[in-house]
């Protein structure tokens, strides 16, 4: 099986599902993922630097390829 296309499929799942769950929340005036992440932020003000530092720890991982040069997986 073609990993690349799994993982496509894996994020184009994602996608959809916070379109959905977005979608429900507005249409039934629930928490959307904004008003969740600043009540979280209110409650636990580490919160979006936590994410930030996850964040930028990915970015970091998948482009930055530092002092090694990663040759792509064949």
């Amino acid at each position: 099986m073609n990993m690349g296309i799994v993982w496509l499929v894996w994020l184009v799942v994602i996608a959809v599902s916070f379109a959905a769950f977005e979608t429900y929340a507005i249409r039934n005036n629930r928490m959307t993922l904004s008003r969740w992440t600043w009540t979280v932020s209110k409650a636990w003000p580490p919160y979006p630097f936590i994410c930030g530092l996850v964040v930028g720890f990915l970015a970091c991982h998948f482009w930055w390829g530092g002092i090694v040069s990663f040759a792509p997986v064949q």
